[in-house]
């Protein structure tokens, strides 16, 4: 992307802790009038949307918590020094924010850097360029077969396993040649709780599908709402279809897109219970590095406040196709596709690439 003005309306200059005061008192709320409110509110809104993005593996992370009162002590953090590799890192952008975003059954302390039997059930690197005008969305197959620090090749998602969040941000960091500022793990069992407070979302499944499990199993072609325990299948399912985990991720884009409009929707901005209980069921099910916190969360959802829906691009990496190693189904890498990755995040053109995927 070009380099913008620093001081440009599409690149301003850093918000004041006032700007993104998380608890403004009631006697200023009661000032602010009416305009501030609303603009207060499409701030909250881009938060929650934030959060929304780290649902499916998919988040600026429950970090970007819009009121205190409302998530109480719902948020679950992990120490910075378990959470990130201590070798050495690729250097941290001057403007760019990479979230890694870990989709997962279960939030247990196995995640904090122990090994365990944990695995990441889905994979994204949220992307936020660094004029902020542009986030991209990039779904990574967890049956990848890459090496893992210490442990040889194997598939990405067993890194999680094998070390926490810091070996697989380790091994993603040598995938990508890019570093990764924070990190947010998402329970997917709150998902159907998610989807409930929002009063279902509605989707275009492109492939109708029977699912392998669940009580209500069918999802015809066409627009579907979603919700509860129904949206957790949709965004589970792969075995019904002859690309597995490909579609599998496909889905879990789709869910993620009708969430984001549903919580967009005019009909859930005016009722403020619906969008109180909507961030609270999120925040429960999100754990973030301790190091992204409420004044940084909160000064990144400013500076994203004139990003347009259309510039939230999704896309999956690129990979050379399936194939076996033993007895171990495996997705390959593409090394082509993925040097291009590498350097569409080192020049900060990572929308213009996945844009040009869609082409």
């Amino acid at each position: 992307m070009s380099p913008q003005n620093p001081m440009s309306p599409q690149n301003p200059p850093s918000p004041t802790t006032a700007e993104v005061e998380i608890l403004p008192s009631r006697s200023s709320r009661r000032r602010d009038g009416v305009t501030k409110r609303r603009s207060r509110r499409r701030r909250r809104v881009l938060v929650a949307l934030l959060i929304v993005v780290a649902l499916l593996g998919s988040a600026v992370a429950a970090g970007a918590l819009f009121v205190h009162d409302v998530v109480g002590g719902n948020l679950t953090t992990i120490a910075d020094d378990t959470a990130f590799p201590s070798g050495k890192r690729p250097a941290a952008s001057t403007g760019a924010k990479n979230i890694l975003l870990i989709g997962s059954d279960s939030r247990r302390p196995d995640l904090e850097g122990r090994s365990g039997n944990q695995r990441a059930d889905t994979i994204m690197l949220l992307n936020v360029s660094a004029d902020r005008q542009h986030v991209a969305v990039m779904s990574i197959l967890r049956d990848l077969w890459v090496p893992v620090p210490g442990h040889g090749e194997t598939k990405v998602n067993a890194a999680l396993a094998h070390g926490g969040t810091a070996l697989l941000i380790e091994t993603l960091e040598d995938l990508l040649g890019a570093r990764i500022d924070h990190v947010a793990i998402i329970d997917f069992a709150g998902l159907s709780a998610m989807t409930t407070a929002l009063g279902g979302v509605v989707v275009d499944n492109p492939t109708p599908f029977t699912a392998s499990r669940g009580d209500d199993r069918f999802f015809a072609a066409g627009p579907i709402t979603l919700e509860g325990e129904r949206a957790l299948t949709f965004a589970r399912e792969r075995y019904a279809f002859s690309t597995g985990d490909y579609q599998r991720v496909t889905n879990q884009q789709l869910l993620l897109q009708g969430i984001v409009s549903r919580a967009l929707s005019r009909d859930v901005l005016a009722d403020p219970a619906s969008l109180v209980e909507f961030v609270r069921e999120t925040s429960r099910t999100v754990t973030v590095d301790a190091g992204f916190t409420l004044r940084e969360s909160g000064a990144l959802a400013y500076s994203l406040r004139g990003a347009d829906l259309k510039n939230f691009d999704f896309f999956t990496l690129p990979t050379g196709g399936t194939g076996m190693v033993g007895t171990q189904s495996i997705v390959k890498v593409d090394p082509a596709a993925t040097s291009k990755v590498r350097a569409a995040l080192a020049a900060d053109t990572l929308a213009d690439y996945a844009r040009g995927l869609a082409e």
